[in-house]
C-alpha cells in the first residue's frame, strides 16, 4: 500500500517514468544482457528489469517470464518502486503483504529487488531476481544487485543521452520518430490503416509574442504541461514525439478510430481550464493524417500532418483532417513559389502584356497597364492572381517588382522612339513601400532608360498603403518627390480611412471591377460608383473605372463623372506589338 508521503510523490514518479519513454518499447540486448547475467549469479530461474506504471508492472527485459506484464496490485516491484528502498522477501507464501499476490498464486517464493532510481531520486521500478523456493540473500548478494540496478540506470540515461529524446519534454524525438515508423512494418502488416496526429500548441505569432515577453522558459512550461494532460486523456492509445520546439506528433494505435480520435481531442482541448495555464494567449491545433503502413515514409506523413494543422488555423477550427485536394493545392503553390526565381532567371518564362486606359472625355488611348505573365515550362501559363499573391509574401517581392519595372520602362522607351506618347501604369507589392531605397530605384530605372518620371504610375493596393503606414508614407513621399504618379488600385475593397486617403500623396483612384460589371442592371453600384467618383474628385484625383465590357457599362460610368476606363469593351491584354497595332489603328 501507498502510503501519504509516497502517493503525493508519485505523480513525479510517474512523469519521470513516461518521459523516458521505455515503456511498450522493443526488447533490447543492452537490457536483455544485464537481466541474464543476474539469474546466472543468483542461480535463479527468473530475472527482470520490471518498470512500474500506473496499474501494472511492465518488464522491459525479463528471463524465464513469458508475459511482458503483470498487475501492480500487491507486486513487489510495486513496493520497490513506492519506497525507493532495497525488498527482500523470503518467501512470499509466508507472507503477510503477498502471499495473495499474482506472483504467490504463480509459484513465485523468494523475491529481491533493487530499486532503479533516477539522479532525481525518483524510482522506476526494480531489478529483480525470482524463485521457487524459499531463500535468504547475503550482504554480498544484495551489493551484487545494487550494481547491477545500477548498470540497467546507466544504460537507461545513455540510451535518453544518445540525441533521441527531447530534454524539455522528455519524449523521443524527430529522429526516434523516423526510426519507429520505419520499424512498423517490421511489426505491422503492410496496408494497415493507421492514423497519425500531429499537434501544434501554438500559432507561429502566438509563440513569437508569448516568447518575446515571457521567455524560453514560458515555451518550456507549456510543453511540459501540454504532454502531460496529452497522456493522461490518451495514455497508450497514442505514441508521442516531440518533432519541433511546441510541436508533437501521435501515432495512434491501431484499435483507435477517426472519429475516437475527434472526441477525445476534443475533450483534450476544451479542458485546457484545468491543464494549461497559457490558455488565453495561445490556440492549440491538431492536424490528423491517415496513412497505410508500408505505404508512406515518416517524413511524408509529418508532411501531410502538418498541412492539416495549418488548414485547422486557416478555417478557425480546432481539429482538422488530411485533405488530399488542399494537399495537392499548397504543394502546387510550394512549386511556384520555388522556381518563380528561376522564372526571373529565365529569358522567356516572363513576359509583360498590357491593357490600354481610356480617355472617356475623348475616347483616345492615354495610358496602359503593364501586367506580367508567367508560361511555366511544365505546367503552362499561370495567372498572376495565383503567383503573386505567394510571392509577395516573400523576399522574391523586390526582384519581381524590380522585373516588371526594368520590363515596363523598356517597353515605353520603344513606343516612345515609336511616337506613341502614354503613361504606363505599374502593380506595385505591399513589400515594396516597406522598402528603404525603393524609390532611388525607381529613379535610377528612370534615367537608366531615359523616360521622363510623370509618364511612370504605380499602382498601390490600399491594404499595402496602410499595412504599416509610417513606412508606406516615407516611401510614397520619397516617390511623390521623384515624380512618378501614384494610383490607388482596386478602390473600394481594402480598409481605407478617410483621412489617410486625403493625405496620401496619390494622382489616380482605379475603382475595383468587382463595383463596374453589372453596373448595368444593378442600382446599388451605379449608387457605390457615383459616390466613389465625387469623394475622389473632392480629394484632387482622376478617377478610373475598370472592368468596363459593354458600352453601357462605360456611358453609366462617364455619367457618374469617371474620367478614363479599362477593360475588355476597349481591349483585352496585348502583346506589345498587338498593343502597337491596336493603338495605331485607334488612332486613325
Amino acid at each position: 500500500m501507498i502510503c501519504h508521503n509516497e502517493a503525493t510523490r508519485e505523480p513525479a514518479r510517474l512523469d519521470a517514468l513516461h518521459k523516458l519513454d521505455l515503456l511498450d518499447t522493443p526488447p533490447s540486448e543492452a537490457f536483455d544482457r544485464i537481466t541474464r547475467m543476474a539469474a546466472q549469479m543468483f542461480g535463479l530461474p527468473v530475472a527482470a528489469v520490471s518498470l512500474t506504471d500506473t496499474d501494472r508492472q511492465w518488464f522491459k527485459s525479463r528471463v524465464g517470464v513469458e508475459h511482458w506484464s503483470i498487475p501492480r496490485l500487491r507486486a513487489p516491484c510495486a513496493t520497490v518502486a513506492d519506497s525507493a528502498s532495497f525488498l527482500v522477501i523470503p518467501d512470499l507464501a509466508e507472507d503477510p503483504e503477498f502471499r495473495d499476490s499474482h506472483l504467490a498464486r504463480n509459484g513465485v517464493r523468494f523475491y529481491a529487488g533493487a530499486p532503479l532510481t533516477t539522479r532525481d531520486g525518483h524510482a522506476l521500478g526494480a531489478m529483480c531476481v525470482l524463485g521457487t523456493a524459499p531463500r535468504q540473500i547475503t550482504e554480498a548478494e544484495r551489493g551484487v544487485l545494487t550494481d547491477l540496478a545500477a548498470m540497467v540506470m546507466a544504460q537507461i540515461e545513455l540510451q535518453h543521452a544518445m540525441g533521441r529524446i527531447d530534454p524539455i519534454s522528455g519524449l523521443p524525438n524527430r529522429n526516434q520518430y523516423i526510426d519507429d515508423f520505419r520499424d512498423l512494418e517490421k511489426d505491422r502488416l503492410r496496408g494497415e490503416e493507421r492514423l497519425a496526429m500531429l499537434v501544434h500548441l501554438a500559432s507561429a505569432e502566438q509563440l513569437a509574442n508569448a516568447a518575446r515577453v515571457m521567455g524560453s522558459s514560458y515555451v518550456d512550461g507549456l510543453v511540459s504541461e501540454a504532454v502531460r494532460s496529452f497522456r493522461a486523456e490518451f495514455g497508450a492509445d497514442g505514441k508521442m514525439y516531440h518533432v519541433a520546439a511546441t510541436h508533437f506528433i501521435v501515432v495512434v494505435a491501431p484499435a483507435l478510430s477517426l472519429d475516437e480520435c475527434h472526441v477525445r481531442l476534443e475533450r483534450w482541448l476544451q479542458g485546457r481550464d484545468a491543464w494549461s495555464t497559457s490558455r488565453f494567449v495561445t490556440t492549440p491545433a491538431v492536424g490528423i493524417a491517415p496513412f497505410a503502413v508500408g505505404e508512406a515514409d515518416a517524413l511524408d506523413v509529418l508532411r501531410i500532418a502538418q498541412g492539416a494543422v495549418h488548414d485547422a488555423y486557416a478555417t478557425g477550427a480546432s481539429v482538422a483532417v488530411y485533405s488530399p485536394a488542399q494537399d495537392a493545392a499548397y504543394r502546387r503553390r510550394f512549386t511556384l513559389l520555388t522556381e518563380f526565381g528561376s522564372a526571373l532567371e529565365s529569358p522567356n518564362q516572363l513576359r509583360l502584356v498590357y491593357q490600354p486606359r481610356i480617355d472617356l472625355a475623348t475616347g483616345a488611348c492615354i495610358g496602359a497597364e503593364a501586367l506580367l505573365r508567367w508560361c511555366h515550362p511544365e505546367l503552362g501559363g499561370v495567372p498572376p492572381g495565383e503567383f503573386m499573391p505567394i510571392v509577395e509574401q516573400t523576399s522574391m517581392a523586390r526582384a519581381a517588382t524590380a522585373w516588371v519595372v526594368d520590363a515596363a520602362l523598356r517597353q515605353l522607351r520603344a513606343w516612345q522612339d515609336m511616337g506613341i506618347a502614354l503613361t504606363l501604369s505599374v502593380n506595385v507589392a505591399a513589400p515594396n513601400l516597406l522598402e528603404t531605397d525603393f524609390a532611388q530605384l525607381i529613379e535610377a530605372r528612370l534615367k537608366a532608360h531615359g523616360v521622363a518620371p510623370a509618364l511612370l504610375e504605380l499602382e498601390i493596393t490600399e491594404s499595402a498603403a496602410m499595412g504599416n503606414q509610417s513606412a508606406a508614407d516615407r516611401t510614397l513621399a520619397a516617390l511623390h518627390a521623384v515624380g512618378v504618379r501614384i494610383a490607388i488600385d482596386d478602390f473600394g475593397t481594402g480598409y481605407s480611412s478617410l483621412s489617410y486617403l486625403q493625405s496620401i500623396p496619390a494622382h489616380v483612384v482605379k475603382i475595383d471591377q468587382s463595383f463596374v460589371r453589372g453596373i448595368e442592371t444593378d442600382e446599388r453600384k451605379r449608387a457605390l460608383v457615383g459616390t466613389m467618383v465625387s469623394l475622389s474628385h473632392d480629394l484632387g484625383y482622376s478617377v478610373v473605372a475598370e472592368g468596363v465590357e459593354t458600352e453601357a457599362a462605360a456611358a453609366l460610368v462617364r455619367a457618374a463623372g469617371c474620367d478614363e476606363a479599362q477593360g475588355w469593351l476597349y481591349a483585352r491584354a496585348l502583346e506589345p506589338a498587338q498593343f502597337a497595332a491596336w493603338h495605331a489603328a485607334r488612332a486613325l
